[in-house]
């Protein structure tokens, strides 16, 4: 259909990453594993948290609510890439459905930076208000955290993909990338723009840099309280209670930073790929493993459960 000199498209061509014939298949079971060890390893986590009463706390009840962000963030965007190196690595969806990805994978990165948050805080008030700790941080105030988290996810990200929906789209259909991004989909885009970033601008404040400043502050709190405590084998233990969650918001924020940040002219569309490739693959794959080595108490639950199954 044309619209003036226009071609409005209805399909669009997602271009993923130029694989050699040769390594095709390889490549596929690479991923295919990376897929499998990141459903395996956050189920692993929920089913712990719910067996275990030694796992029943706010830290552990928000980091199984990580692992369903971390499973709903690599669902929604391996399959499509297991099935591109299938063919010819060129995966053709259509407008609705590409929209459809971002709003899933815009729901699972939302949810994730404020369940970090919220992990963030209660290692605050663990650490530098104990007294305080169980009486703020209590199973209702959990509940309604975690309820509020995953509602806000979901109606913030709708707010503007609904707005993007309804705009047209014009040809070229193809995006160098491998899952539907915002930005690709928003330079495809032949309708006005301006009210969709401008609700985007809004959300990423408000999900993205209030809840990183709101950590950086908890942090600057826990250190402070940290160097207070006279012996090193006392800070050491304090740390690490803290160490496996500082690790994983480093992880995402860092590579977030770099993709949607700095301007894209200032990097090759490989190294968006690469960077992108981190935190919608392999930060759902480690996080489990970092929360994993890094806990006693999760390495004990599964050692109990180890030695029950082979009496």
């Amino acid at each position: 259909m044309n619209e003036g000199n226009k071609t409005i498209i209805t399909v669009i061509q997602l271009l993923g990453f130029r694989t050699p014939q040769n390594i095709k298949l390889l490549i596929f079971f690479l991923f295919l594993l990376l897929y499998c060890l990141t459903i395996c390893g956050n189920l692993l986590i929920i089913t712990l948290v719910s067996y275990s009463k030694t796992l029943h706390s706010p830290m552990y009840f928000f980091l199984s609510q990580l692992a369903v962000a971390d499973m709903l963030l690599a669902t929604d965007i391996l399959p499509n890439m297991l099935h591109a190196f299938l063919v010819e690595n060129i995966t053709i969806i259509s407008i609705s459905n590409c929209i459809t990805q971002l709003y899933f994978f815009a729901i699972s990165e939302t949810s994730e930076c404020l369940l970090l948050t919220l992990m963030s805080y209660d290692r605050y008030l663990a650490i530098c208000k104990p007294l305080h700790y169980t009486m703020l941080m209590n199973h209702r105030f959990c509940w309604k955290a975690v309820i509020t988290t995953w509602s806000l996810s979901f109606l913030a990200v709708l707010t503007y993909t609904v707005d993007i929906s309804k705009l047209q789209f014009c040809g070229p259909n193809i995006i160098d990338h491998f899952f539907c991004d915002l930005d690709p989909i928003l330079q495809l885009a032949c309708s006005n723009t301006t009210l969709v970033r401008l609700l985007i601008t809004l959300s990423t404040v408000i999900f993205g840099f209030i809840p990183f400043f709101v950590i950086i502050i908890s942090y600057v709190y826990i250190i402070v309280t940290i160097f207070e405590i006279p012996s090193i084998t006392g800070r050491q233990k304090v740390f690490s209670t803290c160490s496996s969650h500082l690790t994983v918001v480093s992880i995402l924020y860092s590579t977030l930073l770099f993709v949607y940040l700095i301007p894209s002219r200032g990097q090759s569309l490989n190294i968006t790929k690469f960077l992108s490739l981190l935190y919608t693959v392999v930060t759902p794959m480690l996080n489990p493993i970092i929360y994993s080595l890094r806990n006693e108490d999760l390495k004990n639950v599964v050692k109990r459960i180890i030695n029950n199954l082979l009496k």
